[in-house]
């Protein structure tokens, strides 16, 4: 099965909380609401400059792919 690199969630428990999904290496769910991480990866020291490096990416174009997301309903 072929799955999208980011997939919106949210919850009716966490009503204010808008949750981006990545599946991709490192794969993790980011809150929007508060920039919480919740990786599903474990790192060891080896990995670590590989992980800072594609974090910081893979949060920014989270956030670009929610902003896409939203601005599609607008229109």
């Amino acid at each position: 099965m072929s799955i999208p690199k980011f997939i919106l969630g949210d919850n009716t428990e966490f009503p204010n909380a808008i949750y981006v999904i990545h599946t991709e290496f490192p794969r993790f769910i980011i809150n929007l609401e508060n920039d919480n991480v919740e990786w599903f990866e474990d790192f060891d020291a080896e990995d670590q400059k590989e992980l800072e490096t594609e974090t910081e990416t893979a949060i920014k174009d989270a956030t670009a792919f929610y902003d896409s997301e939203v601005a599609k309903y607008d229109e």
